[in-house]
């Protein structure tokens, strides 16, 4: 009797662990790979989470997942950054190589010599902006037509000074008959100074003559002034009267209008004109600066088929001082603009008579008190007094 119980009891004893043994079996051969638990069976916290890993090995399949085994997919790499940094390369290059291209086309001679006793460096800028008859780059016919004559050499036509700081900006036409002393001449008109002893001699003479240093030497010749204008499409002026002019070439009905270049020169070198040279001076300071204004505009700018046949012509029509390049003209055209739109003074240097002398011929005084307070206000790059201003 005990021993049938005990024998019962092994057997039920093997059994249970029989069923146990199986029980542990199936859950190791279902146990999911770490990361993919169904959660309706059971989980053993001690198992291996790595071990189905170690079965399949730790390839990665087409869709990128680290366990499901195959090659890695390539990420696509975007262009766009890479195409834009690469025209953005090339616009400067482009930009870079047309400013020294252009740059290197500017006529320089060495005209801003120091010399004894020379005016010191006076704040803000000072452009001496001087208009020639020289007939250098026209043709017989085209001298013939534009009625300019065919004398050889160059002399003064126009002078101006540009002055702009934080005084503002300010365009002083200096009439060539204007009678000063000039450096080891005598007294005589300025243009004389040009004849004598060229850019050079004509900027100690206006240093001398002002006491203003000047920082910046650009001159233009009739050929290279009808090319800028005819460049941009010529430029708009309000003609006070009817002017006709032989002479010039120049005829011309009251209102406003486009000049072409023929014209442009024309109506700033005739003197058919009451006060003669001083209304000239006045008409050259207004197309001067009209002429700027509508070179630096965004409808002249913006057109490659005016900036760059005007870039061209300015730049290989302009005789500026060996120290100039193309961004001082820039900035220059960009004061006269200021100018011309209102933001500055044009005005002549105060007259205060005439005269004549022998070998001279007749020339205009400067009105010294007037004139010295004009010059003491840009020395000290003031605002130029209203009393000293001249009415038209």
């Amino acid at each position: 009797m005990s021993a049938g119980r005990t024998e019962g009891r092994a057997r039920k004893e093997g059994d249970r662990v029989a069923r146990s043994r199986h029980h542990s079996a199936r859950a190791e051969h279902h146990q999911p790979a770490y990361g993919r638990e169904t959660y309706g069976d059971s989980y053993d916290p001690y198992d291996d989470p790595h071990a189905g890993d170690q079965l399949r090995g730790g390839g990665f399949d087409q869709g990128g997942d680290p366990y499901a085994g195959g090659r890695p997919r390539r990420r696509r790499r975007r262009r766009g950054p890479r195409v834009f940094g690469a025209i953005l390369v090339v616009l400067l290059l482009v930009v870079a190589g047309a400013y020294f291209y252009l740059d290197s086309r500017l006529n320089r001679e060495a005209v801003l010599v120091d010399y004894p006793g020379r005016v010191a460096d006076t704040p803000g800028t000072n452009w001496l902006i001087v208009g020639s008859d020289s007939r250098e780059g026209l043709s017989k016919a085209e001298q013939r037509e534009l009625k300019t004559g065919f004398a050889s050499g160059r002399r003064t036509d126009s002078m101006m000074l540009l002055h702009y700081g934080s005084g503002g900006s300010s365009l002083i036409s200096l009439p060539r008959d204007s009678y000063v002393p000039i450096p080891g001449k005598g007294r005589n008109k300025l243009n004389a100074a040009f004849a004598f002893g060229g850019p050079q001699l004509l900027v100690q003479t206006v240093e001398e003559a002002t006491g203003i240093r000047i920082d910046h030497y650009a001159e233009i010749g009739f050929g290279g002034f009808v090319g800028v204008v005819d460049a941009i499409g010529g430029v708009e002026m309000c003609v006070k009267d009817d002017i006709k002019d032989p002479k010039a070439g120049l005829d011309l009905k009251a209102g406003c209008q486009t000049l072409d270049g023929g014209q442009a020169l024309g109506y700033v070198r005739t003197r058919a004109y009451a006060r003669a040279d001083l209304e000239r001076v006045e008409n050259q300071r207004q197309f001067f600066a009209a002429l700027m204004k509508k070179a630096a505009s965004p409808g002249t700018l913006l057109n490659p088929f005016k900036s760059f046949p005007l870039a061209k012509n300015a730049t290989s029509n302009f005789l500026v001082d060996d120290g100039d390049h193309l961004h001082h003209l820039v900035r220059m055209m960009w004061a006269m603009k200021g100018v011309s739109g209102g933001d500055g003074v044009t005005t002549t240097v105060p007259i205060g008579g005439g005269g004549s002398a022998a070998g001279v011929g007749s020339y205009i005084s400067w009105d010294k008190a007037k004139a010295s307070k004009l010059f003491d206000a840009l020395k000290q790059d003031q605002p130029i007094p209203k009393d000293v201003i001249q009415k038209k």
